[in-house]
């Protein structure tokens, strides 16, 4: 075999094998990369959940409570109505 073409095919291989490898990273990388960004999305989305629930729930259930008010909304949260209703008893003293 020529020395030429060999040099050549051996600077083709070893270019095929670097490209094969950046590749692979730039695969590995955008695959993190939506992970990560999923896992921020389900946080952002789910801390204000938990939040109310551990934080501001027990306040409002003890209110409705005091006043009578049965949390109505889609899933147990209350409408706007039985929050006004609340409100408007905290402003007057109830």
């Amino acid at each position: 075999m020529d020395p030429e073409l060999k040099r050549t095919l051996e600077e083709l291989r070893v270019l095929t094998k670097d490209n094969h490898q950046m590749l692979r990273a730039i695969r590995r990388d955008q695959w993190l990369g939506f992970v990560g960004r999923v896992v921020v999305w389900i946080i952002v989305l789910a801390l204000p959940l938990y939040l109310y629930q551990q934080y501001l729930q027990p306040f409002v259930s003890q209110f409705s409570s005091t006043i009578g008010i049965q949390n109505s909304g889609p899933f147990g949260f209350p409408t706007y109505a039985e929050l006004q209703k609340l409100i408007n008893s905290y402003k007057g003293g109830q």
